[in-house]
Order: C-alpha cells, then structure tokens, then sequence
C-alpha cells in the first residue's frame, strides 16, 4: 500500500456496540489512501476480538492495545505510528459521512493557511436513530481566552483533520483530564486558521454515557480544565510563561469534587487577578454546560458562584456582563420553579429579584406548549 496520505486515530474503550459500525464508516470514505489508527485503551469487552477481526479484512486498520490510561494517552500512543501529512481524528461510536475526508482535504487544498477544520454533523442516540439535532459550531473569530467563560476556538473533535506539521509545531496533546482538544485548539490558533465548515460530516452520537454527561462532578472537571487552558492562551499572547500540566496538578484535580476544590487545585502559580478571573469563568462555565447536560449544579455550586460575583478584582466588559447575568437569571428561573429558591437568589442581585419573580411566574403559570410558543416568538425577534 502506498503511503497513507491521512492516518485516522480512534480512541477506544468498552466500544463493543459501536466500534464495527464507526470504522466501517472510516473504510467506506471515498479517500481511499489511508490508515485507520485504532488504540483500545485496555476495553474489558469484545472490543478488542472486534478490532482485531476488522484487522485481519483490511490492512488499511492497525490496532493498538494499552492498558486503560484515558484519552490523552491513548492518543499519544496512536500518534507514535501516524506518519501521514495530514491527521483525522473520529470517536469510537459516531460515524462520518462517506465523503468527509475528500471535503476536507479539498478545504485544506484550497486555504493553505488553514491548519485545522471541522464541522457540523447530525445527532444520533444511543442506538443510532436520528434525533434532529445537529452539532452546534462556534465561531471561531469570536474566540477570546479573556470573556467569561472564555469563549473557545472550538473544533468538533470526532469530525477534526489537521495537519501533521502544525499539529507538531503546536506541542500536540497535553496531559488535562478532559478538555485536552479545546486546549490544542487554542495552540492551533496561535500558528494558522482554523475552520468550522456548517456542513453535515456525519453522525455524533449523544448519551448520557459520555465523560461530559456522566455527572455534576465530571462537569465541574470540564469547567475547571476548559477555562485553565484559556489562561494558559491568555498567558502566551502576553508573553508570559506557559502553564504547565504537571502530573501533580493532575492528582491534585482527581481527589477535587466540589467547584472550590478545583479552583484551589488550580490556584497555585497564578496571579490574584488570574485567580479572580478563574474562580468567575469556572462557576459560568459549568452554568453554561448545565443548560444542555443532565445534571443540574447544587447549592455548594450556587455558593462558589455567589461569591465569585462578588470579588470586585475581575474586570468584566459591559457585553460581558449582559451576557453573565442572563445566564445567571435563566440558571435561577429554573432553579426556582423546581423549588430551590434559596440557591436561586444566590445568582441574581436584589435589584433583579422583581425580574426574577416574572420569570418564575411565567414558567409556572403558563402551560408548557404556550410557553414554548412565546420562547420561539421570543428567539426570533433576537438580533442575528
């Protein structure tokens, strides 16, 4: 076989249910020249006689096994055989559309400058029917590691292709328990455009098993390591010294549960005004995860966040600021109309409590198919 133009690495773990269909998803692309990198991350069920089957029926598969040490790892191992100029990466349970990678090549081919794409594809459930939702793209010009929370150059990871060289050049993965794609992206930023295509490159399963919807905790860990790697980009574009990912800032989050815990993890080797910025961006940052996730933040949580809009050391824009407190009161409408008006007042000032109490009115009073009616009527008079 001719040398693979791209080498596809998949994460794997306990994928029994899924993997067959996802890497078959990846032999069926209509770019033929490639290697579909897969590293089973020490799964206990048949993911691995699976893989090794596919192996056996195309020599394009190459298998990789490693006890289970979690995604950055496995991705480490799988990039230590890529040799290819160009990187995709795909989940172990979601498909690509026949023609994704020809589309992006031809997008690469096209912008030189562009050293990462992505794009949107539509959502499956849990046994692959369609649910009619689709991937939701940020815009990546609109990324600021300075907003609160810092509004990322987000990458659909299971629909990503970069190429090699930039990839190298950026230090590739760092070892954070979960948002290590947001914090490559950002170091992607820093060196080439990066491209988010609203075109449908396939299917993105969404479960309630994922790491990000497992539970509040796992939450609180999405927050706290998103928002670190923002301050690790702030921290670049001033000239400053780089965070660094250290194994023992590692075991210090693993024991964290509540939001304080992971902000003191966090805490050493910052600046005051670093600390300041980060105890607000964590806090939002797990309100703006709650609004699609299903868990819901618990009065410790209302708490932190309390506080955090207190300290008067973060500079806060005035769009910035319109922006927080509508999270804020939408957090607190919903916290109060399921009884918890005590954790509901903790995220709104007193000024804004008669605001407040119109909204829970109007959610409570309402019949629910009324409401959605208003909410729409409301969504399209919203500027673009």
């Amino acid at each position: 076989m001719a040398d693979p133009v791209i080498d596809i690495l998949v994460p794997a773990y306990n994928a029994e249910p899924t993997i067959r269909e996802a890497i078959d998803s990846l032999r069926n692309q209509t770019v033929r020249n490639i290697r579909i990198v897969v590293v089973d991350d020490g799964s206990t069920d048949a993911t691995g006689r699976i893989l090794a089957e596919m192996a056996a029926q195309d020599g394009r598969i190459v298998v990789l096994t490693q006890p289970n040490g979690g995604i950055v790892a496995a991705l480490t191992y799988g990039l230590s055989v890529c040799r290819a100029p160009f990187i995709a990466r795909h989940d172990a349970d979601d498909l690509a559309a026949p023609d994704r990678l020809e589309r992006q090549i031809r997008h690469m081919e096209e912008h030189p400058d562009c050293v990462a794409v992505s794009g949107s594809g539509s959502h499956i459930d849990a046994q692959g029917r369609p649910t009619g939702g689709r991937v939701r793209l940020a815009r990546i010009d609109k990324a600021d590691p300075f907003w609160i929370p810092a509004r990322e150059p987000y990458l659909p990871q299971p629909f990503l292709l970069m190429r090699r060289a930039a990839f190298d050049l950026a230090g590739g993965y760092r070892s954070l328990a979960v948002a290590e794609d947001s914090d490559l992206y950002w170091r992607l930023d820093d060196i080439g455009t990066l491209s988010n295509i609203d075109r449908n490159f396939g299917s993105y399963r969404v479960h309630a098993g994922s790491v990000s919807s497992a539970s509040i905790r796992n939450g609180r860990s999405m927050a706290f390591w998103s928002q670190m790697a923002a301050l690790s980009a702030r921290r670049r574009r001033a000239g400053q010294p780089d965070q660094v990912f250290s194994p023992a800032e590692l075991r210090r989050c693993e024991a964290a549960e509540t939001l304080e815990e992971f902000f003191r993890a966090g805490c050493p080797g910052l600046t005051q005004a670093e600390r300041s910025w980060l105890a607000l961006a964590l806090g939002m940052k797990l309100v703006a995860l709650a609004f699609y996730r299903p868990y819901e933040l618990d009065s410790a949580d209302c708490a932190f966040i309390g506080r955090a809009l207190r300290d008067r050391d973060v500079a806060i824009g005035r769009e910035n600021r319109v922006e927080i407190a509508e999270h804020l009161m939408a957090t607190a409408t919903r916290l109060a109309a399921h009884g918890r008006f005590g954790d509901a007042l903790k995220l709104v000032s007193p000024a804004r409590y008669p605001v407040l109490l119109g909204r829970i009115s109007f959610r409570l009073v309402l019949p629910s198919g009324l409401r959605d009616v208003f909410k729409r009527l409301a969504g399209r008079a919203q500027p673009a």
